[in-house]
């Protein structure tokens, strides 16, 4: 799937230089940039047709989007949506880990017994079998579930730098969670989270968040190589 099926036009309400980077940001964050038929290669002319604006802003967008890491302008060839490399993924999750960890600890300490019985509630909704039914609805309530212990924790600047990492995340998130019955074990894991943070057992729900996010680590560091150890032969062979 191609960005121009995600962009929608710019409302009149809105000014272009408040709103243009976030609605090309917007749609490259729901694309599947990691599936092999992923069309990375940004058009400035179909986007510029798609929102019904002219190309300046569109520019002014892809220049603080590749600042920010998420396109590569290349001269005379055109902008390309960038995907992390493995390495460049497992170092962001090992970092993410590190971050989520603090955060539940800080939750324990300060989130209201309210609000506790709120993040059950909302990860009751997402049995296993409700995992398996519509895995595409589970990922992003596993991505909510982990953004609400960052809010929790009361602390902005945690919060902030790790919504800045996520965003990079959010593709190898959706794309990992539909690979070895790995949504089954989050849901699990995310039960056993909540108990720790209700039980206000800091060192406990530290050590599990951190566990629980290193296993996708672990998963990405072996069966994405295994594929694409498998993609190689597969050219070698044809």
């Amino acid at each position: 799937m191609s960005i121009g099926e995600r962009l929608r036009p710019i409302s009149a309400s809105f000014t272009l230089k408040e709103h243009i980077y976030d609605v090309l940001r917007s749609a490259i964050l729901d694309m599947e940039i990691y599936d092999a038929d992923a069309d990375l290669r940004l058009d400035e002319r179909k986007i510029s047709e798609k929102l019904g604006i002219s190309r300046t802003p569109i520019r002014e967008a892809l220049a603080k989007l590749e600042q920010e890491g998420f396109v590569e302008i290349q001269p005379r060839k055109g902008v390309f949506i960038v995907r992390k490399s493995q390495s460049e993924v497992l170092d962001m999750i090992v970092v993410w880990a590190a971050l989520e960890s603090m955060a539940a600890r800080l939750l324990t300490e300060r989130a209201s017994d309210v609000q506790l019985r709120n993040l059950r509630k909302f990860a009751m909704k997402h049995s296993v079998h409700a995992a398996r039914a519509d895995l595409e609805e589970y990922s992003e309530a596993n991505i909510q579930f982990h953004q609400q212990i960052l809010e929790l924790s009361g602390c902005a600047l945690l919060k902030s730098t790790a919504d800045s990492l996520f965003q990079h995340m959010h593709a190898v998130r959706r794309r990992a969670m539909g690979e070895d019955d790995r949504a089954t074990r989050s849901v699990v894991d995310h039960m056993e989270i909540i108990e720790a943070l209700e039980c206000r057992d800091a060192d406990l729900a530290s050590r599990l968040v951190r566990e629980h996010t290193m296993r996708l680590h672990d998963h990405i560091e072996t069966t994405w190589t295994r594929l694409e150890n498998s993609a190689l032969e597969a050219i070698k062979a044809s």
